[in-house]
């Protein structure tokens, strides 16, 4: 499927789960409308943790073949992992200071998410070094695989810790009625249809920067 025909569809999905939010999903009584953002936060941080997880799996595969295709999926991954967790971070604060009364406060699970967060930014300011090309895929490659290692930490941390973590009340189905579930359901498919537009996008251009750059030497 076209880049473009995909880009379209994900803004309509969008739309569409702005309409479950806003006119479907009824109105939290303890939170009130604050308690909305949770249908943009989950799905942010729910595709971040693919995205490290596409990460992880291109990387691996680049250690074993030595192909600059696994190399370039891992890095649009990772950008995009980076992009959505940092948000997912963000209305996060924004829900903890209508929960907690506090922008931040140190929870396993957002403590584990910012952990993970700095890990996958540094994987991209490696990424971006001047380390050789070859050279530099294979380091990467190498910490793409060692930084998952705090994603599973981040999905478990809030059951291996005590976690007052608004949405683990919610991801074991508490406190939430139907209308609410499909809503979440809703935004997690558009939202899933946005990752893989920017996936597929950013995959495409560093294609084309391959290329070039191939082109280049080859002069």
């Amino acid at each position: 499927m076209p880049i473009k025909i995909l880009a379209m569809l994900s803004v309509l999905a969008l739309a569409v789960g702005q309409w479950f939010i806003w006119s479907y999903a009824p109105l939290e009584e303890t939170m009130g409308v604050v308690q909305k953002i949770f249908y943009i936060h989950m799905p942010l941080a729910w595709w971040a943790l693919i995205s490290f997880f596409v990460v992880f799996c291109a990387s691996i595969r680049h250690l074993i073949k030595r192909d600059a295709a696994s190399d370039i999926l891992a890095g649009a991954a990772a950008e995009i992992g980076v992009l959505m967790s940092g948000l997912a971070l963000i209305s996060g604060s924004i829900w903890g200071r209508a929960a907690w009364n506090v922008w931040w406060t140190w929870d396993p699970r957002l403590t584990t998410t910012l952990i993970m967060w700095f890990v996958y930014a540094g994987y991209l300011v490696l990424r971006g070094s001047g380390m050789g090309g070859e050279r530099r895929a294979m380091v990467s490659a190498v910490l793409g695989v060692v930084a998952f290692l705090d994603v599973p930490l981040v999905f478990y941390s809030a059951r291996i810790w005590r976690s007052v973590h608004p949405a683990v009340l919610a991801s074991q189905g508490g406190g939430l009625e139907p209308e609410m579930w499909h809503a979440v359901l809703a935004n997690l498919a558009a939202f899933g249809l946005l990752w893989l537009t920017l996936l597929l996008a950013r995959y495409a251009n560093g294609r084309a920067e391959e290329r070039a750059h191939a082109l280049m030497l080859s002069r």
